[in-house]
């Protein structure tokens, strides 16, 4: 049987974070995982090995800010929110896969 692939498409991992960000407003890694898993109906997952790298580097550009807080369950946790620069970015990647899945639509049909 072969192995069932829900592994996130190369570069929609910033759209997904930065649109659960924009919707969500603040949370920490796991609650972003959780959300993706769950808005997907088990679709989509999220690896950890995949999300902090990409946090970090979201960090970085200036897309996201982070800031230690409590969870809900008392422990200690990373809380991520957008910042003005993410949204900019948030409407630039929603375009671009916009184009993408447009394309892929057309040679579909066509093929």
């Amino acid at each position: 049987m072969p192995k069932s692939k829900n592994d996130i498409l190369q570069g929609t991992l910033t759209l997904l974070v930065l649109k659960t960000l924009a919707s969500q407003g603040r949370m920490h890694g796991y609650a972003i995982t959780n959300h993706v898993q769950r808005v997907s109906n088990d679709l989509l997952r999220v690896e950890e090995g995949s999300l902090y790298p990409a946090l970090h580097r979201m960090e970085q550009d200036g897309w996201i800010r982070a800031e230690w807080g409590t969870t809900d369950t008392g422990r200690e946790a990373r809380f991520y929110s957008l910042t003005t620069k993410g949204r900019k970015e948030l409407t630039r990647e929603q375009e671009s896969w916009e184009r993408l899945t447009e394309g892929v639509r057309r040679v579909l049909r066509y093929a």
